[in-house]
């Protein structure tokens, strides 16, 4: 039965978006905001990476298995 129904058309998409934007216009700009802080985290997050590469690396910890397996 549900074989005949294809992808939505721009108009139904159109429709969709604005029923959307009825139901959740007041929380719209809550939600773009937390967004963007969101992705303004993730690039200083991504350049703090980036500096890190930068230092010397650690030397490789010992697991308390391998003192273990050294010890006897």
């Amino acid at each position: 039965m549900l074989a005949f129904i294809g992808m939505p058309g721009p108009l139904e998409m159109l429709i969709v978006a604005f029923v959307m934007l009825l139901l959740f216009g007041n929380r719209l700009p809550g939600v773009m905001r937390s967004l963007g802080r969101g992705v303004v985290e993730f690039k200083h997050g991504l350049h703090g990476v980036e500096d890190d590469d930068d230092d010397e690396p650690e030397p490789p910890k010992k697991s308390k298995r391998a003192d273990k397996i050294s010890a006897e």
